[in-house]
């Protein structure tokens, strides 16, 4: 009945076609915030690898830069144009996922410019600085135990998804191959780019492991010599938020550990040192996670006779000045 209507006159057509085109240039409009995900500059570090050798440079990938300011812009970009392009977010429906961290601010920004709903799940003991800032971009938060970390807020957002499927998009981004995805699509295309396939060596954390996952397999297609280094805290207490000491933790499903050439082990008291030393000798305000992997990246290019090491730094420092080792000498 319709294709015979529109066939009579083309008014219904000529009506059709301008309804999509406006919506089409409305999501080209809100995807615009998505648009300048990615693409972050690579910092030389010259004073705190001044002992290596002049032919080994390390190089950290600034993802505060990012729109929200965190590496975490990426996966959560992708994980929304595929929500988005698969319909899974029509009617209203609400993007719902656990984070205490970075995720959720990405979660937040990205939605709000989209026009998505955002329901997070966060555990108890939420930093009140990032609290106020999901609460500023309109998410919907649920409280969850703190004594249960990361893997208790996310059984409770997976809990929620189950109870109300008609309501809730579920996201995890621990199982969610978009999370890897977003990085094998831009994040090691750029490292690539910008060393001009002279990589030798690529050092990231093991949180949800997405970082490690897409951009050390683009690396590897691309540059099957280059080592994919993952580091981890050294214990399961630590202060190096964002990062799983994956022996004690749930392993997120889109981990696989044939990847990584090496797992080395970082404290946080070698995090807090390197963080000090990153803001004070190379100018770089970075956060505990990012330091974290100066240390790995200095650890691997220690051993190197020539080499270029770039480590990717999570975010900077702005949202931990209130943590007290920055005041320590």
């Amino acid at each position: 009945m319709v294709g015979k209507s529109i066939g009579h006159n083309g008014c219904e057509l000529h009506f059709f076609l301008r309804e999509r085109m406006i919506e089409t240039h409305r999501l080209i409009e809100r995807r615009g915030m998505i648009d300048q995900v990615g693409n972050t500059p690579l910092i030389r570090l010259e004073r705190v690898t001044a002992h290596l050798p002049t032919a080994v440079e390390v190089f950290g990938k600034a993802e505060w830069h990012n729109p929200s300011g965190s590496v975490k812009d990426r996966a959560a970009a992708e994980i929304l144009r595929q929500a988005l392009d698969a319909g899974n977010l029509a009617n209203g429906r609400t993007l719902l996922d656990s984070s205490s961290g970075n995720m959720g601010i990405a979660y937040a920004t990205l939605g709000a410019a989209l026009g998505v709903s955002i329901r997070l799940v966060v555990p108890g003991n939420i930093n009140p600085i990032r609290k106020q800032l999901l609460q500023a971009l309109g998410v919907e938060l649920t409280i969850s135990d703190p004594l249960e970390g990361s893997d208790g807020a996310r059984e409770l957002a997976a809990e929620l998804a189950a109870q109300h499927p008609e309501r809730y998009f579920y996201a995890d981004q621990y199982s969610n191959p978009a999370n890897w995805l977003a990085h094998y699509r831009t994040t090691g295309p750029e490292i690539v780019r910008d060393t001009e396939g002279g990589l030798s060596h690529f050092v990231a954390g093991l949180g949800t492991t997405g970082t490690l996952m897409g951009t050390g397999r683009w690396i590897k297609e691309q540059i099957p010599n280059a080592s994919i280094v993952g580091f981890q805290p050294n214990s399961p207490l630590n202060g190096l938020e964002g990062l799983k000491h994956l022996p004690t933790s749930r392993v997120p499903e889109i981990y696989d550990p044939s990847l990584p050439d090496e797992i080395l082990e970082i404290s946080t008291e070698q995090a807090h040192a390197m963080a000090r030393r990153l803001a004070r000798e190379e100018g770089l305000l970075v956060g505990a996670s990012a330091a974290a992997a100066a240390v790995a990246a200095l650890e691997v290019a220690e051993r190197l006779s020539a080499g270029t090491v770039v480590a990717l730094f999570p975010d900077s420092g702005l949202k931990y000045l209130d943590e007290p080792f920055w005041r320590q000498l």
